[in-house]
């Protein structure tokens, strides 16, 4: 029985994320971002998702909201996983704060 080596490289696999078209869903928001702040999406934007979400990430609008600065469900999970692992507590003032929470995280893996 043959096994094919199409999809992998000699070292292992590869993140080929920047080769991939963008979403549906990658477009969809950029054309509304587009339209919100009369902008042109670039077509160099639109080869691959890596591309598509550099220029969503430079164009989304600030988020008003006084909870957006407040970390992730990922990153206060990841936290206390750490947390636990290491028997350590996370300060209070990191679960009001994202990049303090992301600090943490990076001083405690």
């Amino acid at each position: 029985m043959a096994h094919s080596l199409r999809n992998t490289a000699p070292h292992g696999p590869t993140n080929d994320y920047h080769l991939l078209p963008a979403t549906d869903r990658q477009i969809r928001y950029a054309r509304a971002i587009a339209e919100q702040t009369a902008l042109e999406i670039p077509v160099e934007a639109q080869r691959d998702r890596q591309s598509m979400s550099a220029w969503i990430s430079k164009h989304k609008p600030d988020d008003p909201s006084p909870f957006a600065n407040y970390p992730t469900g990922k990153q206060v999970t990841f936290a206390e996983r750490i947390s636990r692992s290491k028997r350590r507590p996370i300060p209070s003032e990191c679960f009001r704060d994202k990049q303090m929470m992301s600090r943490w995280i990076d001083q405690n893996k």
